[in-house]
């Protein structure tokens, strides 16, 4: 699909994307500064595999801060992007034909990350026909061949933020299950509605070095430095010692440009990740009052992350072809919820401008709903609806 609209775009269409997955913002200057005081130097080497210590060090005070846990250094391994850490994860744990639960909608990389690691992704999709996960659904999932459950709250692609209830719940079975529970956490700041979300921590009496959970964050998300492939993981040493094995045959270490920009941004003035914030809170403003205008959808509303999941069924079951057809008549790229496991849904992004929000919607709308005017003005042309 990416590839289509750039060629649209390349041919001077007026394509508008909702289909991304970064904001918009400019990086932290005490990032920028840092990565190129370091660049500076010209001393660019390799670091240790799992990290500079000035880096860990930062990680392990954002730890304390925002966890209520302060993590050994040897329970921190840094690596280039939170992906990675998760395949480093997965990798170090699974053995051939281990099962790991994936709650869907799931970010389209858990399945194909588990399969790589020659494990074997068990998908739980809510009964109740929402997007919010329930504990009877994952306990009858779980069997013998159970290794770990990755868990994504605030949701991609559904935006929702999963109870504290829930979260309790997830946590005491897994610590009495002896199953590793892979908190991915990469959008643990941006929430909305004054809400805030206790950390998986609370929930276990266990200390880091005995608890079967395993924490993954990074830069990405939180300060809008998706360039920069920083990411990491909390999790008990003998865990750390495998994946540090496992990352030096794959990238040895990170750059040590971007991990000072990580740390730039770690140790930085943090006003940044509230602008932003609040920035993608108003985002979602606007996108869902456009959405509740729109006949014949169902939308849960988002409490985090950038992105919401409406339900399009009643216009057309297949997702993938919903997706083609609005990209080939309105010109907007979306991300089919098949991707996610949720058929007839697809993904929205509210990263972007205002202007592309509003109209990508008002564009969806005249593509698919009859109610619709039957006339768009899509850059310089006007578009009449005819296959409704």
């Amino acid at each position: 699909m990416n590839e289509e609209a750039e060629l649209l775009r390349q041919r001077g269409e007026s394509v508008i994307h909702l289909g991304i997955g970064e904001p918009k913002n400019k990086a932290p200057i005490n990032a920028i500064l840092s990565s190129a005081a370091k660049l500076n130097t010209g001393d660019i080497k390799y670091s240790p595999t799992d990290g500079i210590p000035s880096l860990k060090k930062a990680i392990i005070t954002y730890t304390g801060e925002n966890y209520g846990r302060i993590p050994d250094p040897d329970n921190v391994i840094v690596s280039s992007g939170a992906k990675q850490a998760i395949f480093n994860v997965l990798y170090t744990l699974l053995n051939p034909q281990d099962e790991v639960i994936i709650l869907a909608p799931y970010w389209v990389s858990y399945p194909e990350i588990v399969r790589m690691a020659l494990g074997v992704p068990v998908i739980v999709t809510p009964e109740d026909g929402g997007l919010h996960p329930c504990m009877k659904d994952i306990t009858q999932a779980v069997g013998s061949a159970t290794k770990a459950i990755i868990v994504n709250s605030p949701n991609n692609p559904s935006g929702l933020v999963f109870s504290d209830e829930f979260m309790a719940e997830i946590v005491e079975f897994c610590e009495k299950r002896g199953i590793y529970l892979i908190m991915d956490d990469i959008y643990h700041k941006l929430v909305f509605d004054g809400r805030r979300p206790a950390p998986c921590y609370e929930f276990t009496d266990m200390e880091i070095e005995d608890s079967k959970i395993i924490v993954i964050n990074g830069i990405s998300k939180l300060y809008g430095m998706t360039g920069f492939r920083i990411g990491w993981a909390i999790a008990p040493e003998k865990l750390v010692r495998v994946m540090t094995n496992v990352q030096s045959q794959i990238t040895s270490c990170a750059s040590v440009i971007l991990q000072a920009a990580a740390e730039g941004a770690l140790t930085g003035i943090q006003s940044i990740v509230e602008s932003l914030r609040l920035t993608i809170e108003n985002n979602r403003n606007i996108i869902m009052k456009e959405l509740e205008s729109f006949n014949g959808i169902r939308v849960a509303r988002p409490n985090g992350t950038f992105y919401c999941l409406p339900d399009f069924s009643a216009y057309n079951k297949n997702s993938v072809e919903l997706s083609e057809l609005l990209l080939r008549r309105a010109l907007v790229v979306t991300v089919p919820g098949k991707e996610f496991g949720m058929e007839g849904h697809l993904r929205l992004s509210y990263a972007g401008s205002v202007k592309d929000i509003t109209e990508g919607i008002a564009r969806i709308k005249w593509a698919l709903d009859p109610d619709s005017p039957n006339e768009i003005y899509i850059g310089n042309r006007k578009l009449v609806r005819d296959w409704l």
